[in-house]
């Protein structure tokens, strides 16, 4: 056998095993999700988030002034996008228009989650702006989660509280439900980020996978800038609907047009 042969057989040994090897890799990926809260006011800074990874997530305030456009942005990436639902919180806040309380009639509830759609174009889930009075509520989001189950809409629980009802709320219904494991930037600093993130690392390598959430601030972009492009081999940058039990909802911008269209049909035969 020649040396030509020699070495085309051991590079054909080489490239078989780093194949093995990435294979591995993938298969035993620890998954993690980010979502970035309260897009629609500071377009400044979304559009840095929007500049990173496709698998970081957005999560839009409906009336806030800039969410329609910042939708149609992250639609035309393929970014999966969710509605940033205002639900009470038990201290006293400035609250969103239309914030969701435990008190409200079924009636309420279903006409602010249909608007929420309909301002939010793309959608194919929901997670709570504050909401720790509302998601403690079993009642409350009982009648949330009733009134979620005639859309193809899953349910991020940011838990803002340790009691939450989420998931209970939502046993014989069709919404799926996922937890937040980390609160990215409770404090704003480059530090504290970075810190909060290797956590979710960590959570996700402990558990198989993990859900952090942050929001537009100038310390939390920077801390992901600088870190997004150094995750660890084993992690794989995800979004939240593929850590949903049963088949991913929204993995492609055509299958979320289409979950569009059939939400707004929806609307438009209960309207």
């Amino acid at each position: 056998m020649g040396d030509n042969q020699v070495r085309q057989r051991k590079l054909a040994k080489l490239i078989g095993t780093t194949a093995l090897l990435l294979l591995s890799l993938q298969t035993s990926a620890a998954r993690l999700a980010i979502v970035i809260d309260d897009f629609g006011y500071r377009p400044h800074n979304e559009n840095k988030i929007l500049q990173m990874p496709v698998a970081i997530s957005i999560a839009i305030l409906p009336d806030s002034p800039h969410g329609r456009e910042m939708a149609e942005k992250a639609y035309k990436q393929g970014r999966e996008i969710l509605i940033h639902l205002p639900m009470a919180p038990l201290s006293k806040q400035l609250l969103e228009p239309d914030t969701l309380q435990p008190t409200m009639s079924s009636e309420d509830i279903d006409r602010i989650i249909q608007r929420a759609i309909q301002k939010v174009p793309y959608a194919v889930g929901i997670n709570n702006h504050m909401g720790s009075a509302m998601t403690s509520s079993l009642p409350g989001m009982q009648k949330v989660m009733r009134s979620l189950s005639g859309y193809n809409l899953y349910f991020l629980d940011s838990v803002t509280i340790g009691n939450t009802q989420a998931t209970k709320a939502a046993q014989g219904t069709p919404v799926r439900v996922i937890r937040r494991n980390v609160f990215l930037d409770d404090v704003q600093s480059e530090a504290e980020t970075r810190h909060q993130l290797n956590r979710a690392i960590s959570i996700a390598r402990k558990n198989g996978s993990a859900i952090a959430i942050g929001h537009p601030h100038s310390t939390t972009i920077r801390a992901l800038q600088q870190m997004l492009p150094t995750l660890p081999a084993d992690i794989e940058l995800v979004s939240p609907s593929r850590l949903l039990s049963g088949k991913p909802v929204g993995d492609n911008p055509h299958k979320w047009g289409k979950l569009c269209e059939l939400n707004n049909h929806r609307l438009k035969s209960v309207g």
